[in-house]
C-alpha cells in the first residue's frame, strides 16, 4: 500500500454497540486521503465481526488488527507502529466524529491541528470550549493546559507521524487514567505550533459501560501521570512547564478529583484516608495561582470536614 496522508487509528474493546456507527462516521468523511487501522484489543463480543463488514467494500485502506487483550494503550502504540500517513489521528470505538473531521484537521503545514468536541449522555449534549486563537505554539498552549486555562482532550489533535515515531512518543501500557493527556503533552513538546479550528467534529460519548470508564480512587493516579510528566520536562530543559505541573496542573487534578469523589458520594473519611496515605494533601498545599482557587485550597487544608460539609450543603462545582 501507498503511503497516505492521514491514519485513522481506532482502539476496540467489546464496543459492539457502537463500532458500526463509529466506523461509519469515519468512512463517511468528505476528506479521502487516508487509511482507516482498526485494533481490536481482544473483544469477546461481535466487535470484530462488525469491523470486517464495515470495512470490507468501503473503498479506503485499512487494516485490521486482533491482538490479545492488552490494554488501549498497547492497541493504540500497535496503531502507531504499523500507520504509514503523515499525519495520526485518535478516535475511540465508541465514539464518533462528523464528516468534516479530517477536512477540518489537515492542513499538511503544522505540526499538529485541533477541532472542538462535545461530550454526549443519551440525548444530552454539552456546550463546547471554543478557543480565542487560530495558531498558537506548543509550548504556550501547553502552559495554558497545566494551567488548566483551556478544556482540551487528546483526541482533538492530528499528530505529525514523524514527531510521534522520531522521537518514541507512546502510551504509557497499564495505566487506566491519564495516560492520553501524558501522550499528548509530550508529543506537543516536539512541535512548534497548533492549528485551531473551532468547528465541531468530534462527539465524546459517556455512557456507564465505556471501556475507559475508571473506578474507585484510580482517578488519582493522574497525580503519577504528572509527576512523570514533570520529570519528563526537566530531562528536556523544560523547567517552567515542570514547575506548572507541582504549583498548577497536580494540585487543580487532586482537589478537582476529589470533589468529583464527594459528589459521587463517596464517603468523607474515605476520601481523606486515601489523600493521605497518597500524600496528596501535601502536593494540593504547594498550589501557587488563582486566588478564589487558592482560597478554596486554604479552607479545605485548615477545616477539610468543615469545607466538606459545606460543599456538600451548597453543591459547588467539581471543577
Amino acid at each position: 500500500m501507498s503511503n497516505v496522508k492521514v491514519s485513522v487509528i481506532i482502539p476496540v474493546y467489546n464496543c459492539s454497540k457502537y463500532i458500526g456507527n463509529t466506523l461509519d462516521s469515519v468512512i463517511n468523511q468528505t476528506f479521502r486521503d487516508f487509511e482507516i487501522i482498526v485494533i481490536d484489543d481482544g473483544s469477546t463480543d461481535n466487535s470484530l465481526e462488525i469491523i470486517n463488514e464495515k470495512l470490507n467494500g468501503c473503498g479506503l485502506q485499512y487494516k485490521v488488527i486482533h491482538q490479545e487483550n492488552a490494554g488501549v494503550s498497547v492497541a493504540r502504540n500497535r496503531g502507531v507502529d504499523v500507520s504509514t500517513g503523515d499525519y495520526i489521528v485518535f478516535i475511540d470505538g465508541d465514539d464518533y466524529v462528523l464528516h468534516n473531521h479530517l477536512s477540518e484537521l489537515y492542513t499538511g503545514t503544522n505540526d499538529f491541528s485541533l477541532t472542538q468536541f462535545v461530550k454526549q449522555d443519551g440525548e444530552k449534549v454539552s456546550n463546547p470550549n471554543y478557543f480565542d486563537f487560530e495558531i498558537i505554539s506548543t509550548e504556550e498552549f501547553i502552559k495554558k493546559e497545566l494551567n488548566m486555562e483551556i478544556l482540551f482532550n487528546f483526541f482533538q489533535l492530528m499528530y505529525k507521524s514523524s514527531i510521534i515515531k522520531e522521537n518514541n512518543v507512546r502510551f504509557t501500557p497499564g495505566i487506566v487514567y491519564g495516560e492520553d493527556t501524558e501522550f499528548a503533552l509530550k508529543a506537543l513538546t516536539y512541535g512548534d505550533r497548533i492549528h485551531i479550528s473551532n468547528e465541531v467534529t468530534y462527539y465524546y460519548i459517556q455512557h456507564s459501560d465505556s471501556a475507559i470508564r475508571t473506578t474507585e480512587f484510580r482517578r488519582f493516579d493522574i497525580v503519577d501521570i504528572f509527576e512523570n510528566l514533570a520529570n519528563f520536562y526537566i530531562l528536556h530543559g523544560k523547567h517552567e512547564l515542570a514547575n506548572l505541573i507541582f504549583t498548577s496542573r497536580i494540585p487543580r487534578a487532586i482537589f478537582g478529583n476529589m470533589n468529583y469523589f464527594f459528589y459521587s458520594c463517596y464517603g468523607f473519611d474515605d476520601v481523606m484516608y486515601i489523600m493521605k496515605k497518597r500524600d496528596l494533601l501535601t502536593k494540593l498545599s504547594k498550589f501557587k495561582g488563582d486566588r478564589k482557587f487558592a482560597l478554596k485550597v486554604k479552607l479545605f487544608l485548615l477545616y477539610p470536614r468543615l469545607y466538606y460539609k459545606l460543599w456538600f450543603r451548597f453543591k459547588n462545582s467539581i471543577d
